[in-house]
């Protein structure tokens, strides 16, 4: 075998190691992420009777608000605002801004709080006499070292908050609102905002 030959091999070795390496860490990272969104749905299927994720409804404006997650639970219907930021996290009701510190990386992002009102309040225009709430759900990579602002919840105590039916309940607690689920599903339309 020649020396020429050799370092071809050796070339198209290292090559198909690198792509297996790149294949494997591809897999692993679509993998993760999966896995961490089946565990946020399942968060949220454990306190609802029944979820909608990434729609539209409209704002009673002629125009339509996007919302990450309706849940039907036995309070009532439950507006979610998800947000998967990693840091310290520095907010309150009234700032403009809330601020992100992840280690030297600093980032901000407009008051959700805002909006969030919004979305409730056109979620309970099409809902009647049905209690509405709405909250903003944090995942545990988020801190909070001045406390949590009003109606920001972690993912972790979503279920302490909404807990599930009875064991040997028959009916879910929220079946009494499902009429108004009905006619909020009627008027949900899929988001183009859907997050892969």
């Amino acid at each position: 075998m020649s020396t020429e030959n050799l370092i071809v091999q050796v070339v198209v070795g290292v090559m198909l190691l690198a792509l297996l390496g790149f294949g494997i860490a591809t897999g692993l990272r679509h993998w993760r992420r999966h896995r961490a969104r089946r565990k946020l749905f399942m968060a949220f299927e454990a306190a609802s009777a029944a979820v909608l994720r990434d729609v539209l409804i409209p704002d009673g404006s002629g125009g339509h608000l996007h919302i990450d997650f309706l849940l039907l639970t036995g309070r009532g219907l439950l507006v979610v605002d998800f947000r998967d930021v990693e840091g310290v996290v520095f907010g309150g009701e009234h700032l403009r801004e809330w601020a992100v510190m992840n280690g030297t990386a600093r980032s901000t992002f407009l008051n959700p709080l805002e909006t969030l009102y919004d979305r409730v309040a056109a979620v309970r225009a099409l809902a009647g006499d049905v209690p509405v709430e709405g909250h903003i759900i944090c995942t545990e990579r988020a801190q909070f070292p001045k406390g949590r602002p009003p109606h920001v919840l972690r993912l972790a105590s979503l279920e302490a908050e909404y807990p599930p039916p009875e064991q040997d309940s028959t009916t879910h607690p929220a079946e009494r609102y499902r009429a108004a689920w009905d006619e909020l599903v009627a008027h949900a339309e899929p988001s183009p905002l859907a997050r892969r």
